[in-house]
């Protein structure tokens, strides 16, 4: 038992020194980015303008964003958090740019107590048709 609280408290040592001293032995390994995932991996850039977005797939026959391109449009484009929910719902379920803006628009709708038939959740609520 002694043996192995010595070792482990050997080994926390060592990794708390090499941790802290990284900055003088890191430049001198070799690089490994091609074994290493890096943030180039797990980072993708957001496209910045209409054009951009019709390329990476925001764009549909309901949802069309042609006009904003031929018209020259010069604003930034759409709304980088939800693209970036939108694309996320996109790859990991599979679903089509239609599907995917109304589940992510679904999903701000119950978090906002607004049901998916677009009233408001609260039972206090009163409308007057």
């Amino acid at each position: 038992m002694l043996i192995l609280f010595s070792v482990s408290v050997l080994f926390l040592a060592a990794a708390t020194v090499l941790f802290l001293t990284r900055a003088h032995w890191l430049h001198r390994l070799p690089e490994f980015s091609w074994r290493l995932p890096t943030a180039g991996h797990l980072y993708a850039r957001l496209p910045s303008t209409f054009a951009g977005d019709m390329e990476a797939g925001l764009s549909s026959s309901t949802f069309d964003l042609s006009g904003n391109v031929e018209g020259g449009d010069g604003r930034a484009g759409l709304d980088d958090a939800a693209k970036s929910e939108i694309l996320k719902i996109m790859k990991k379920r599979r679903l089509n740019f239609d599907r995917a803006r109304q589940v992510y628009m679904e999903s701000r709708f119950k978090a906002n107590g607004i049901g998916p038939d677009g009233r408001p959740r609260d039972p206090k609520f009163v409308s007057f048709s």
